[in-house]
């Protein structure tokens, strides 16, 4: 319903109820005056005939009839036995069969030397009447008047009334269907003015005269203005993102939550294989590689996918996703294909050195040994044949570790798993790094219940421990101690060796595991390490399905974690 028809309605609704209660009100109060007026009345010609009553019983009816048809009244005369002795309306002859009138209230009061007054619907008339009664004569005298006059006057004050309640009522309808009108017309316009300001139309704002209304208005003109100005702003970002978007050379897809491609950048289309105008079909579609589809189905539950490598066709991407908030996500693609490439040529280049490098390197140790088993002379000799033995021993190790990461990282070595016994393969690597000529390190080992074996391959596993040993006894101090203890840990088993050595600062950490990063490259190359050792330990590791971590404080040593999972369970 409109505000115009709300607003007539509720006016005519409380014009009808007042009038209503008027008229209701006012029948009321005029019956309630008139009848007051006709008891008085009454009562003032009661008394008269109460006053004016002959003493002989014989006259009382001619006396009655006489006196009511003045006065318009009817006249009874009661005795105080409550027998009709006369009355205007009762011929003589038939006064022994009216019955007895003790009982009537009024009478009742008047026997009682009081004056009585009563109202009801007369048998003998069939009217209604008010009745009048004073003690007098033989006992009472009643008077009584029909209502039939007030009812008349009643009625036409009614109907008076009635009629002015409905000039009344078409009054109030002419004057609240202008009001409605003079107050609906610029709420409408408004509301025309707010629709088109979501329709993103020039609005038209109305003038009204009325201040409430204006007020509204000056409120939906400021808001259109706000809103002229955020979506400006907004524009203007978007454009933004969407050139920076578009200028990534990683590629963008976002997606609803069916599925269905959203934004695609240039570079997404480049390595999906979609020129521009060619349409991009559904998530699920556009990647024919399991992998990919398993990323997309993930996320599309809303799941958060980091990083997974996949291969597209001919190329290797990097694929990251991450749900909407509102449904859908977003996807990520970073081409490695080139990176891979560069790698593999690098690690070829590596391997290849490695190998061409080892047979002279093999030459010199041999010969610089065979040199100093038969030396004689001066021990400047000496001293020079010792610095050449101990660097191509270096250089071998270095070719060696080279040769250990190329393999590792090409694939073409592959770990041969199995339970291994924690506490002995903990000391017998330790066996083999330990040497007699520098002063020993106190070591201890500690295995916790359920962690006394693990699934692993025993020689990488020895490797990983050398590399680890070796890093914490160049670092560590002649009275240290080296602790290296195994507990149960996510359904695998968590190594650890830890030192009381000088630390590594807090900066250096996330970068320890990475190929010849050195924290400290003076002490390092004095202490022969290659660089390589922590990165051959990573790759060891993660071969397995686990994870390395470390923990270091400046001046309180290093703690290393190697974590291996468990074996996979066996088919029955």
């Amino acid at each position: 319903m409109t505000f115009s028809r709300r607003l007539v309605s509720g006016t005519v609704l409380v014009l009808f109820v007042t009038v209503l209660v008027l008229v209701v009100a006012a029948e009321r109060w005029l019956r309630r005056d008139m009848e007051e007026e006709v008891r008085g009345a009454l009562e003032r010609q009661a008394s008269l005939i109460v006053e004016a009553l002959p003493a002989d019983s014989a006259s009382w009816t001619r006396f009655a009839r006489r006196f009511g048809a003045a006065g318009r009244v009817r006249i009874t005369v009661v005795d105080r036995a409550g027998r009709v002795r006369a009355d205007t309306d009762v011929p003589p002859n038939e006064l022994r069969q009216v019955e007895n009138h003790a009982d009537r209230p009024e009478v009742a009061e008047a026997l009682a030397g009081r004056a009585g007054v009563a109202k009801r619907r007369s048998g003998t008339i069939g009217s209604e009447l008010m009745y009048v009664a004073l003690p007098g004569g033989p006992g009472v005298v009643r008077v009584a008047l029909p209502l039939d006059q007030v009812d008349q006057v009643v009625g036409t004050a009614q109907r008076s009334v009635l009629l002015a309640a409905m000039l009344a009522l078409v009054l109030g309808l002419v004057f609240a269907y202008g009001a409605g009108r003079s107050i609906a017309r610029p709420l409408t316009e408004a509301a025309d003015a707010a629709r088109a300001i979501a329709a993103g139309n020039t609005p038209r704002f109305p003038r009204s005269g009325i201040p409430d209304v204006d007020a509204l208005v000056a409120a939906l003109r400021g808001m259109h203005e706000e809103l002229d100005a955020r979506f400006e702003a907004l524009k203007r970002r978007q454009a933004e993102t969407e050139a920076l978007v578009n200028a990534m050379v990683e590629g963008v897809l976002s997606c609803d939550a069916r599925g269905r491609v959203v934004t695609a950048n240039p570079a997404a289309r480049r390595l999906l294989g979609y020129p521009a105008e060619r349409p991009l079909p559904e998530l699920q579609v556009l990647f024919h590689q399991k992998a990919a589809r398993e990323v997309v189905d993930a996320t599309l539950r809303g799941e958060t996918i980091p990083d997974r490598e996949v291969l597209l066709d001919d190329r290797t991407c990097l694929l990251s996703a991450r749900p909407l908030p509102a449904g859908g996500a977003v996807l990520v693609l970073h081409d490695l294909t080139e990176v891979r490439r560069l790698e593999t040529v690098r690690r070829d280049f590596v391997a290849n050195v490695s190998h061409e490098l080892k047979t002279p390197l093999t030459s010199i140790s041999g010969y610089a040994e065979t040199l100093l088993a038969d030396w004689s002379g001066e021990d400047t000799g000496r001293r020079f044949l010792e610095t050449i033995l101990a660097n191509a021993r270096r250089m071998q190790q270095l070719v060696d570790d080279q040769l250990d990461l190329s393999r590792i990282e090409s694939g073409s070595w592959r770990a041969a798993p199995r339970m291994v016994q924690v506490e002995s393969a903990l000391r017998e690597a330790w066996a083999t790094v330990d040497r007699p000529a520098r002063a020993r390190r106190e070591f201890r080992v500690s295995v916790n219940p359920g962690a006394e074996s693990l699934y692993a391959d025993p020689e990488a596993l020895r490797q990983v421990l050398a590399n680890l040993y070796d890093n914490a006894w160049r670092y560590t101090p002649e009275d240290g101690v080296i602790v290296a203890a195994a507990v149960p840990e996510g359904g695998g088993v968590r190594l650890s060796v830890q030192d009381n050595g000088s630390g590594i600062p807090g900066e250096h950490l996330p970068r320890i595991f990475e190929r010849f990063y050195r924290a400290d490259p003076s002490r390092s190359r004095a202490e022969g390490g290659t660089g390589l050792g922590l990165a051959i330990v990573k790759h060891l590791v993660e071969s397995h399905g686990g994870q390395v971590s470390a923990e270091s404080s400046l001046g309180h040593g290093t703690v290393v974690y190697c974590w291996f999972p468990a074996p996979p369970p066996q088919n029955t």
